[in-house]
């Protein structure tokens, strides 16, 4: 049998209500961060290029919110636009290293608009769509990103896949023809985190409706390779340059859930820079604004190796600061907290100075998820702290997500009252109605009009 067919077999049969009760509030507590950090970020830009953009290229297409706008686009212009929303702080959901929630709650909640498909389907299509981006990413995915791919797109796509056709109600062969279509539409570089610009934006919308088209043409009958995956020329042999361990990965399903290892990022910044910010919380209360000479900051080789991780700028786009360890360290020292207004303060003097003393360093005997950071006085001191961390420790639960996206909503003067309709609204999402939720994102004086093609974040921009 193959792995298309195993998945599919799995995924027929799943549904989010006899699943392990931590899995169930764990898509619930997904639903919450993906909405309520989608609440927070209306401020950021690039939501309003993907929306400008999808209204130039298309005309009288009313399918679907583009969300805090008046305007409806068709499902792929609302996907591409409100799924560039839900990335635009970085702080999306991650599962390893694939960013699901980003990619399909904006993908079902234009679908669910429709009115075509039952709304109790959304949440077991969102946990299809977990468990089989993650399943992937769990057993590929640092050495995918060694060949230049990026998780969320290479395996987001085939989530987005996964839970369209489940949304949809397909069958399991079905189910098979849209994964083994989207592995032969997956793709995604990423060279855009070397250079600090904004294409991996607008990737999570893309991998969304790539996705939909491959369920849409498994309904309508398309014919698909049944060894799409393991095959010489595969999905995995393409991606990986391995041979696909096809019972290794069936072997997961059911068994470990890909929805458990989901976790949170409290600071708008890169998911492996999230420990290195609170490692220099930590050292900057023990400095008492004590003069540094240098900072040494120790990291695993996946994570200092990563795409951007070393990146000194110069800097003109948050696509560039958060990505980078040096910049989110040395702003850290400087303010404490990052947020969103010092990762878009590019030509910072003190910033700029305290960057300079940073130095990235591969240590194998760091854990992922941890840092050791090391700081050298002037006075020849030398004062060390180790964070330790695993996925656990950012694997938040309902109560934490609240106070996570409040927190993120209170910082960009969202109304508290709409995190409490939100959470009734996902509580209750399968008797109510999407129009609970997209009515949270109603039209603002701001146009999508306005955007241009370059995001507006210019603070301190530097001029190279």
């Amino acid at each position: 049998m193959s792995l298309a067919t195993k998945l599919a077999t799995f995924i027929e049969r799943l549904d989010v209500d006899t699943a392990p009760r931590a899995v169930r509030e764990r898509i619930d507590a997904c639903l919450l961060n993906g909405y309520g950090i989608a609440l927070g970020s209306e401020n950021t830009p690039y939501y309003k290029v993907a929306g400008a953009a999808t209204l130039n290229m298309e005309q009288n297409s009313t399918s679907a919110t583009l969300f805090f706008t008046s305007r409806k686009a068709s499902f792929s212009g609302a996907m591409l636009a409100n799924a560039a929303l839900f990335h635009g702080r970085a702080q999306e959901d991650t599962c390893g290293t694939v960013h699901v929630g980003a990619i399909v709650i904006p993908m079902l909640t234009a679908l669910a608009e429709s009115g075509r498909y039952p709304i109790a389907r959304l949440k077991t299509a969102l946990l299809a769509a977990y468990e089989v981006a993650g399943l992937f990413d769990g057993l590929y995915g640092r050495f995918s990103a060694a060949n230049g791919f990026r998780a969320t797109s290479s395996y987001g796509i085939l989530g987005a896949a996964t839970a369209a056709a489940k949304f949809m109600g397909l069958n399991a062969s079905q189910i098979a023809a849209a994964l083994s279509t989207a592995a032969s539409f997956a793709g995604g570089v990423l060279q855009s985190f070397v250079d600090g610009t904004d294409e991996w934006r607008y990737q999570v919308g893309i991998a969304a409706h790539n996705g939909w088209c491959a369920a849409g043409l498994a309904q309508a009958g398309a014919i698909a390779s049944t060894r799409g995956f393991e095959g010489s020329a595969g999905f995995v042999k393409a991606f990986v340059r391995v041979d696909c361990d096809v019972d290794g990965l069936a072997a997961r399903l059911g068994n470990e859930w890909s929805a458990l290892r989901v976790t949170f990022k409290p600071y708008p910044v890169c998911a492996f820079n999230q420990t290195p910010v609170i490692a220099a919380l930590r050292l900057r209360e023990r400095l008492a604004r004590r003069s540094i000479e240098r900072v040494r900051i120790r990291m695993n080789p996946f994570e200092t190796r990563y795409a951007g991780m070393n990146s000194r700028g110069p800097f003109n786009s948050i696509s560039g600061t958060l990505m980078s360890t040096p910049f989110c360290v040395a702003t850290t020292l400087v303010h404490g907290e990052p947020t969103i207004e010092h990762m878009t303060s590019y030509n910072d003097p003190r910033v700029t100075a305290a960057m300079a003393k940073v130095a990235v360093i591969t240590d194998e005997s760091v854990p992922n998820l941890s840092a050791v950071i090391e700081a050298e006085l002037s006075t020849g001191e030398l004062i060390s702290h180790e964070q330790k961390m695993t996925p656990a420790d950012y694997s938040y639960d309902w109560t934490a997500t609240s106070q996570l996206v409040r927190r993120v909503g209170s910082e960009q003067g969202v109304d508290p009252q709409s995190y409490d309709r939100l959470e009734t609204a996902i509580l209750d999402l399968g008797d109510g109605s999407i129009e609970e939720i997209v009515r949270l994102f109603s039209k603002r004086d701001r146009s999508l009009q306005q955007a241009t093609t370059r995001p507006a974040y210019t603070r301190g921009e530097s001029a190279a």
